[in-house]
């Protein structure tokens, strides 16, 4: 077993005289040792640290799913706060494995090397001694700095954790800092606490949404803070639950508070507190607790039916539209649905069908490869709709940061975290109110948030985060994916409930090859990168190519070509195989990209006249001009031109000196 003593003038004591703790914290170490060698861990080896699987990860998240989506937020504003320490925040299930975890890049990889990541068990029974293990089995938050580890491997960690109860009391994950014990700082625990309080707050307001709350504290200045007690009951005045700050307010436990009713509490009966909050119009009121304290207070009562129509941001009026919907109205109509039918008889069946089911807000699926448009006839079907005129919200679910994707699609109310805008902020989908919900790359969506949305659709309700109110939403929905979601069902990454929920009409994209219009599909792109002009035209050798190419990225790949040998070709009437970028032939070199075998000899004389043309000055000229605009910055030239990073530095020793930043 490690030694326990603390080292004179170390950081040990140097810890413990900052946190005024020496005996009461070595005996929590120490008791915490015995159980690391009664569990057999020897604490000069290193346990095995492999961690679950991806798909028992992903399990175990779904079972902590409120905890998950509730922390998630939290997490990211702690880690903002404590950015560039040498440290990481972790949130980890009840018994002790790490859901999610945060942090330095720096101290992630040292982190790494002790399994200090998500999937790996940190219960004692594991890990021996450490915050997280000895937090949840002391159920009391807990230091655990250097060398209190009882692993030799990890006493180079601080680490700071508290556990994370449920609004009935049970312990249901941890919270936890840690960083280089050199990096310790004493008000680290703070944070911790504050933090996890937070999350315990917003878990509580989820519980007990149906229920009457009442939150009160004996300063008004605290009201809407961490410090404001809040205490649930039923309409009938039983206690339910209260969180922290109310159980010191009222002087007792959870436990001992199920004795107790509103009244006992309180000293008046339910329906004198309805008589008191209609008097009281809006305003705040004076309580008297049952130990004599008074209090500021107040009640949130859920209605039977929610009387609130349409949306309203936390301090807006009830009806007012949202600002997504003044955009929408002033927003030109980017396609109708007959402008997308350029005589590919595949594509016709797929806009005969949304016209079919136009205005009746049957939910529609699009399915098809990446590039194929499918956002373009998501927008096409909302502007053909009678919610044309109101709003049209994109939501691409692959593309919004796991910790902020919950926020960004449910909004959240003032207070809900640190660091959430003042009045709070509404959410995407109540952007949508009364108009249409585009979800791209629905199969994108992580597993934990699918049941929350899933419920938003049955119930036609929104509950931004941190608040206690329903806001009606009224959406046409429109998904879109290129994942077949059946094989993902079946690993259970995708919910069946949610899947037919979604899929009222199923509709399928052909890829860019499938099609029988390439020819006029090139001429619209082309009409419409040439500015109302004179649109330029492609040579046969070009257009033999275009027809010979697979097109895996479909309609954007060739819009993206398309503008940057516009671009190339300058005034020029017609678009030549000079006109072309470097990625094209590449691809045209895979004998997969190949359309057809029988192609291939006549297309031979074009490939090795373009193996020629790649070297003339037509393209540096291109490049010379488009790193000119965006003052040598490469990646922003790629992005104008069309083309990867790597064209243009396969070129650099044919560039002018100094052009590169």
């Amino acid at each position: 077993m490690a030694d326990l003593s603390p080292l004179p003038g170390g950081p040990q004591s140097t810890l413990h005289a900052s946190l005024g703790v020496q005996a009461p914290h070595d005996d929590v170490i120490r008791q915490a040792h015995h159980r690391s060698a009664a569990f057999g861990l020897d604490a000069h080896e290193r346990p095995d640290f492999a961690p679950l699987a991806p798909g028992w990860l992903a399990t175990v998240r779904e079972e902590n799913r409120l905890l998950y989506q509730h922390a998630s937020p939290v997490m990211e504003t702690l880690h903002e706060q404590i950015a560039n320490t040498h440290s990481m925040v972790l949130l980890t299930s009840r018994s002790g494995l790490i859901l999610h975890s945060l942090g330095d890049a720096d101290f992630l990889e040292r982190a790494t090397k002790v399994a200090l990541m998500p999937g790996v068990d940190w219960s004692e029974r594991s890990k021996g001694t450490n915050a997280v293990g000895t937090a949840l089995a002391e159920e009391r938050a807990v230091v655990v700095h250097g060398r209190d580890h009882y692993l030799h491997a990890n006493q180079f960690l601080t680490c700071s954790c508290t556990p994370i109860l449920d609004p009935y009391g049970k312990v249901v994950g941890a919270l936890d800092v840690t960083g280089d014990e050199r990096s310790y700082h004493q008000h680290t625990m703070a944070l911790v606490r504050m933090s996890a309080q937070m999350i315990e707050n917003r878990l509580f307001a989820h519980a007990t949404q149906d229920s009457m709350r009442l939150y009160f504290h004996a300063r008004a200045e605290f009201l809407g803070t961490l410090m404001e007690g809040i205490a649930a009951f039923t309409p009938d005045g039983r206690f339910l639950c209260a969180n922290r700050s109310a159980q010191f307010q009222l002087g007792l436990s959870n436990s001992a508070l199920r004795a107790h009713t509103f009244a006992s509490l309180f000293g008046l009966s339910v329906s004198q507190l309805h008589d008191g909050l209609r008097q009281a119009a809006g305003q705040p009121l004076s309580l008297c607790l049952h130990n004599g304290v008074t209090v500021v207070a107040q009640v949130r009562v859920r209605p039977a039916k929610s009387l609130v129509q349409g949306w309203a941001a936390p301090g807006a009026s009830a009806g007012a539209a949202p600002p997504a919907a003044a955009m929408a109205q002033a927003r030109p109509a980017l396609s109708r649905l007959r402008y997308l039918n350029t005589g590919d008889p595949q594509l016709a069946a797929v806009l005969q069908k949304l016209q079919r089911v136009q205005g009746s807000d049957i939910p529609v699926m699009i399915l098809g490869e990446t590039g194929t448009g499918k956002d373009l006839l998501a927008q096409a079907i909302h502007n053909d709709s009678p919610r044309a005129a109101r709003p049209f919200v994109s939501i691409n679910c692959a593309s919004i940061p796991e910790t902020l994707i919950e926020s960004e699609l449910f909004g959240y109310e003032e207070g809900a975290f640190t660091g959430a805008r003042r009045r709070g902020a509404p959410g995407r989908i109540q952007q949508a109110h009364g108009g249409t919900l585009f979800l791209d790359e629905i199969g994108d969506m992580l597993i934990q948030l699918q049941a929350r949305l899933l419920r938003v659709l049955q119930e036609r309700r929104v509950t931004p985060l941190g608040s206690s109110k329903e806001y009606e939403v009224d959406v046409a929905l429109v998904c879109a994916t290129n994942k077949n979601l059946k094989p993902l069902m079946a690993q259970g990454l995708f919910r069946e409930d949610l899947y037919y929920r979604l899929n009222g009409l199923v509709v399928r994209l052909p890829a860019l090859r499938e099609r029988t219009d390439f020819d006029v599909v090139v001429h619209k792109i082309l009409t419409k990168l040439c500015s109302g002009g004179t649109p330029l035209r492609l040579s046969p050798q070009v257009l033999a190519l275009f027809h010979r190419c697979r097109w895996p990225g479909n309609v954007r790949q060739l819009h993206n070509l398309l503008r940057t040998a516009v671009v190339m070709a300058g005034a020029g009437p017609c678009i030549d195989i000079e006109h072309l970028p470097d990625d094209f032939f590449d691809e045209l070199q895979d004998p997969d990209a190949s359309a057809a075998p029988q192609q291939t000899a006549s297309a031979e004389p074009a490939r090795e006249a373009a193996a020629g043309a790649r070297l003339q000055d037509v393209a540096l000229q291109a490049m010379v001009e488009a790193l000119r605009q965006c003052h040598g910055n490469v990646s922003q030239a790629a992005r104008l031109l069309g083309v990867s990073r790597n064209t243009i530095y396969r070129k650099k020793d044919r560039l002018p000196p100094g052009l590169l930043s």
